[in-house]
């Protein structure tokens, strides 16, 4: 999971996905979209294949790039986890504040009270 994460922090990689997402594609189809160079596509598809990701097959002369969205999925159940548990927690903050507001304070005491 950490390599994912890794891989996706990378704003090119996260874009590869997105096209990935419409369907598998090839290097030089993929490299089209960017202003680098075909290896530096490429370097970024190994990371992404290393991560689990994507996976890449021989079709002919051509290995087309395929999003892995069970792996996303993983990712998705992670983040969705830890999203409910801090929700929890601002929900039992929200409860306490509403608490907190509705509870009568005793007045303040000022300085011509004290004198």
């Amino acid at each position: 999971m950490s390599r994912a994460f890794a891989a996706l922090a990378d704003p090119t990689r996260r874009d590869i996905v997105a096209r990935l997402s419409v369907g598998d594609a090839t290097l030089s189809q993929l490299a089209e979209h960017y202003d680098v160079s075909i290896q530096a596509v490429s370097k970024h598809l190994s990371v992404l294949e290393k991560a689990g990701l994507i996976s890449r097959s021989r079709r002919a002369q051509t290995r087309p790039a395929h999003l892995e969205a069970a792996k996303l999925g993983e990712l998705t159940t992670w983040i969705e986890h830890y999203q409910r548990r801090a929700e929890e927690r601002y929900s039992r903050l929200d409860a306490l504040l509403a608490e907190l507001n509705e509870t009568p304070r005793p007045p303040r005491r000022t300085q011509k009270d004290q004198a």
